[in-house]
């Protein structure tokens, strides 16, 4: 078992190594040039369509709930975790090239978003699309499609299931003594009540949801900037210093050449809004829209809000305070430095919402994993997908997992790769369709 846990791990230090990331952050660029900044100059019309009603829509969840949810599968342990590793490991540069990798990434879930909504198809259990229908309706390739699927379905079972439960387990046990398999049972009950109503049920459960979670986190990191806004200013300094210049060591911190900046801030800002993977686009597929672009536009505020709004957020608090210097563990890196400000109540509010965050990955994941499953194995498969799903999340509140994440982390990797090639071979549809609908509404 420990050999293949290795063999795992180099697997996953390949798979997500240099030349994945500059692909990555590459087809962003590509696209962003492709399409004039697009992510910038029609951003005022993006927030206009999200809260504008869309008569001739066709589809199973409104604009705002497919945001919801596509935002409730991202925003979480990248925006806590994932920030306070690549300042530990890359310095304060690497947020820098956390904010590249979003603005760049907004492009692409934009492009994702257009391809999703114009290949879908509808089924059953109503409309069914993602990186799979459109390489296979696009570009006529089902084997890799098929190969998106199962690697998709693969990933909800690990990174999107157990490591969630797992993570919510051993907080609970930790912090108010609850059993792992009592956090299992729990967890088990509230996620099969909402996967009963399929998406509509999930749709509507994330758009009450995923606002409060990061509304909670978000006022409370706020309120934190603005009575020590004076500390502000030097946090912004070291982000852009640092961003092209090594940070020497100090402290209990190791020190950070440019390069590791560069790739921790990549790596982590991928990490937190997947841009590229093919995962969101599986919910644009749903919403309501009688355009492509419109839930394109909505589609790319999720990387807007994930890392430019509330991963900054946690970067700037990370960086006022001074525990970030002392060295320690990541892991525990923004809980202490929210605990700096606020005391208690700074690391209940970290506590709390990291367990929503873990809750609503899981229920966003559970969608993306059954349009995947039932791609590969047929509408009727969709019941034994969800009850797979259960009983992995009990497997995944009392097991050790170092195996599942290095096995996830692979499959995760895997899956950008058949999406990033649709996205470049079908970059002339998604500039086509860009051109109709702005020069329909100009």
């Amino acid at each position: 078992m420990e050999t293949l846990n290795n063999v795992l791990s180099s697997l996953s230090s390949l798979v997500w190594g240099p030349p994945m990331l500059i692909l990555l952050v590459g087809v962003g660029l590509f696209l962003t040039i492709q399409l004039r900044g697009l992510q910038i100059r029609a951003l005022g019309h993006a927030l206009k369509v999200l809260f504008s009603k869309d008569k001739d829509a066709k589809g199973d969840i409104s604009h705002f709930s497919a945001l919801m949810l596509s935002l409730g599968a991202t925003v979480g342990t990248g925006n806590i975790v994932g920030v306070a590793t690549a300042i530990a490991l890359g310095g304060p540069g690497a947020i820098f090239w956390m904010w590249i990798t979003g603005l760049v990434g907004m492009a692409t879930k934009y492009s994702e978003a257009i391809l999703a909504v114009k290949y879908r198809e509808k089924g059953i259990n109503g409309y069914k699309g993602g990186a799979m229908y459109y390489i296979k309706n696009g570009l006529n390739m089902p084997m890799l499609a098929m190969i998106f699927a199962i690697l998709t379905f693969i990933t909800s079972f690990g990174v999107g299931n157990m490591t969630q439960s797992n993570a919510v387990s051993a907080i609970l046990l930790e912090q108010i003594q609850i059993p792992t398999w009592g956090t299992g049972i729990i967890l088990v009950v509230l996620t099969g009540l909402v996967l009963m109503g399929g998406i509509k049920s999930i749709g509507k459960f994330t758009s009450y949801f995923s606002p409060v979670m990061v509304l909670i986190y978000v006022c409370t990191a706020m309120f934190i900037i603005i009575t020590n806004f004076e500390k502000v200013p030097t946090a912004f300094e070291l982000i852009f210093k640092y961003a092209f210049s090594p940070f020497a060591a100090a402290g209990g911190f190791a020190g950070a050449a440019v390069v590791a900046a560069i790739r921790m801030g990549v790596s982590r800002g991928l990490f937190s809004n997947e841009a590229g993977l093919g995962s969101s686009a599986i919910v644009a597929a749903a919403a309501k829209t009688s355009e492509p672009v419109k839930q394109a536009l909505v589609s790319m505020l999720q990387t807007l809000i994930d890392t430019l709004f509330v991963c900054t957020m946690t970067a700037i608090i990370i960086l006022m305070s001074p525990i970030w210097l002392e060295g320690g563990s990541a892991g525990i890196l923004t809980i202490k430095s929210f605990e700096f400000f606020l005391g208690g109540t700074g690391a209940f509010v970290v506590f709390i919402t990291t367990i929503f965050f873990a809750y609503s990955t899981l229920l966003g994941w559970s969608y993306f994993g059954e349009k995947g499953f039932e791609y590969a194995f047929g509408e009727k498969s969709v019941k034994f997908y969800r009850f797979l799903f259960l009983c992995f999340i009990m497997l995944g509140a009392i097991a050790e997992l170092k195996l599942v994440w290095n096995f996830s982390d692979v499959a995760n990797g895997l899956m950008a790769i058949p999406n990033l090639i649709a996205l470049l071979l079908l970059y002339k549809v998604i500039k086509k369709e860009t051109n109709i609908y702005f020069n329909k509404i100009s």
